[in-house]
């Protein structure tokens, strides 16, 4: 029996309301939208600010409700999840960190979240510390001693600690030095490789994009215009939304 997508938005429509009861001014995003991830998967979600990008991740993460359609979680309807299981890689790692904690206690909170066990946890953190490429001294580091790359380095380290099953990265490298990106990107996907966790990596960035994900999807105004092998976006486009995007990135 094939095995089900790890996360599926099945013909999904979202707006966003505004204004008071009385004049409520109603603003699509999505319009009978779909998208399967399968287990394993990294899909690369591309478009400009205001494509509905972050919508998808947001309904991916079961954060918001759409208005029809269905949101579904390795084949039924999805609801709130064991902690641990889905998690998130925001741009500004000072927004996930908090700057009273260390390290260790930042990237051991999401484990004790889902409750588990004491006496493991340091060594959890320690050795997804190392996994993210920090040595073992950052762990009683506040994040104000940290650059930028590291402490998006500890973010991911925070989100892969409970081993999730799906991880977001929504404009993970976007806020980077383009030097530290490459560096970053490289460790997505080694660890994509070794944890084998399904994702979504939105960007508005086709080359960074096309290096770390399996399949990518461009994203016009809440509709899908362009997807493929991320292969394929190595070549000029056919679509003229996603050439722009290519002359964005400098493709």
């Amino acid at each position: 029996m094939a095995e089900p997508p790890l996360v599926e938005l099945d013909d999904v429509s979202f707006a966003y309301s505004q204004g008071s009861a009385w004049a409520r001014v109603r603003t699509p995003v999505l319009e009978s939208f779909s998208l399967q991830i399968a287990p394993g998967e990294m899909i690369g979600l591309v478009g400009e600010s205001g494509s509905g990008k972050s919508t998808v991740g947001k309904l991916c993460l079961g954060l918001m409700r759409p208005e029809s359609g269905q949101v579904r979680f390795t084949g039924t309807p999805m609801r709130r999840q064991r902690p641990g299981t889905l998690s998130v890689v925001l741009q500004h790692p000072q927004t996930s960190l908090n700057p009273r904690l260390t390290v260790e206690r930042s990237v051991a909170e999401p484990l004790a979240l889902a409750r588990a066990d004491r006496t493991g946890r340091r060594e959890r953190v320690l050795q997804i510390l190392e996994q993210v490429g920090l040595d073992p001294s950052f762990a009683q580091r506040y994040p104000a001693q940290l650059s930028g790359g590291q402490r998006q380095r500890v973010s991911i380290a925070r989100a892969l600690v409970t081993e999730p099953r799906f991880v977001l990265f929504d404009e993970a490298v976007s806020a980077l030095d383009v030097s530290v990106q490459a560096q970053i990107i490289n460790l997505i996907r080694s660890l994509q490789d070794v944890h084998r966790f399904g994702a979504i990596f939105i960007s508005h960035d086709l080359r960074a994009t096309r290096y770390v994900a399996d399949r990518i999807i461009v994203l016009q105004a809440g509709a899908i215009v362009d997807e493929g092998s991320a292969h394929r976006f190595y070549e000029p486009a056919k679509h003229e939304y996603t050439r722009k995007l290519q002359l964005a990135s400098d493709i």
